[in-house]
């Protein structure tokens, strides 16, 4: 640098051989050194910035590929089919009956002269429950015990001309020919006697029905007739007197659709519930079954006995019946694995290598969560839960980790 340039600047030159000037040159020459330490911490720190900077640039770079790797990755929840060991429990409506139901209908014709059991109440076998007036067939029955006397007059005097005739003919007085017209007389009013005593005691028996009586024991359930009430004889169960129901034990009729009617066996155990009657249970049996299927409804009627000694259950309540029902050994799946596809029922079955594979299935009894499968899968299959109308044959898919139970 010229001496113009220093004097410019302000720096003056310095002799080296000046004793004067060797502190000012130990100044400036420090201050080179220090100079030149700082200009190579800020290139050092400059390229540790930028390898820093070009390092978090690789390896942001990286987790972006395996984020993107990863988010490209389509993820599937599976399940394995389970074998059906425990049987299903078939739930049914049904209506309880008595063990015997009968409408108790008149025989005789009359005005109803009193009646001893109403509604409710309990009666024993042969127990008197009504009685009827019946002027009729009393007039009846003693014109036919007046007949009657009648015959047995008649043939009274038809057997003594027999005895009187036999005894002429012995002395050939009279003809054989009289004699068997005597003898038709007599065998005759034989006949006319007997059909009057039959009449008597048809006419008898008809006045026993005057008393009605229970014919079995039971409860009555209705009574449809009061005091003067015109009885008609034979007039069917619309006009029955008395409804009588045996409460001991129960009936009750369900049917049992086509699907289980093959599960259903008699003897088998059943369990009866009545929504009024919170938390009791009631056990009954199978009794028999109709052993056929109705055309019209595709169900099979099915008879359960049902015990009720102490009378809580009433007849004509509804009620459910759970009907326990055989174990098939089928193989059962989720119902949410199921696809429905344009060619066909489909489940989703992943193989080792992680590819999807839409198999044919087809399905059996429907059990509401699961379904019954009758062929189409193994028991090893790993089967796609709620798979997406986007999933495809051939798919690559990853199976998601089961989540860790919390303790």
């Amino acid at each position: 640098m010229s001496e113009q340039r220093h004097s410019a600047l302000g720096i003056h030159p310095i002799d080296p051989d000046d004793p004067h000037h060797a502190g000012e040159l130990l100044k400036r020459r420090q201050i080179v050194r220090r100079t030149g330490i700082l200009t190579v911490v800020l290139l050092v720190l400059l390229a540790v910035g930028a390898g820093r900077t070009v390092l978090s640039r690789i390896a942001n770079t990286k987790a972006l590929e395996v984020g993107t790797a990863e988010r490209a990755k389509q993820y599937v929840k599976v399940a394995v089919p389970k074998t059906s060991e425990a049987g299903q429990t078939l739930a049914l409506p049904g209506t309880l009956q008595g063990f015997v139901q009968s409408p108790i209908a008149a025989r005789a014709s009359g005005y109803l002269k009193r009646w001893y059991k109403d509604i409710g109440s309990r009666v024993a076998k042969g127990e008197l429950l009504a009685e009827i007036e019946t002027p009729e067939i009393d007039q009846q029955l003693s014109q036919a015990i007046a007949a009657r006397e009648q015959a047995a007059s008649s043939l009274g005097l038809a057997k003594s001309t027999v005895e009187r005739w036999e005894a002429l003919r012995k002395k050939d007085a009279v003809s054989q020919q009289e004699l068997d017209e005597r003898r038709s007389g007599d065998a005759q009013a034989r006949s006319n006697l007997a059909a009057a005593d039959a009449n008597v005691e048809r006419l008898r028996q008809l006045e026993g029905f005057k008393r009605v009586v229970a014919p079995f024991a039971g409860v009555i359930t209705k009574r449809n007739v009061d005091v003067g009430d015109l009885i008609d004889a034979g007039g069917g169960a619309g006009r029955a007197l008395f409804l009588l129901a045996q409460t001991d034990p129960l009936r009750v009729y369900v049917n049992v659709p086509q699907t289980y009617a093959q599960l259903v066996k008699p003897g088998q155990q059943v369990i009866v519930t009545q929504a009024e009657l919170r938390g009791q249970t009631f056990r009954g049996a199978v009794a028999r079954t109709a052993a056929s299927i109705d055309a019209a409804t595709r169900t099979m009627q099915v008879e359960i006995s049902l015990s009720n000694r102490d009378g809580t259950l009433l007849p004509g309540a509804f009620v459910q019946v759970s009907l326990p029902l055989q174990s098939s050994q089928a193989m059962l799946i989720s119902t949410n694995t199921l696809m429905f596809r344009g060619e066909g029922m489909r489940v989703a079955v992943v193989d080792a290598g992680g590819r999807v594979h839409l198999a044919p299935v087809k399905v059996g009894r429907n059990y509401g969560e699961t379904v019954e499968m009758l062929e189409g899968i193994g028991p090893t299959d790993k089967l796609v839960l709620n798979p997406s109308d986007s999933l495809a044959e051939g798919d690559q898919v990853a199976i998601a980790p089961a989540p860790k139970a919390t303790p």
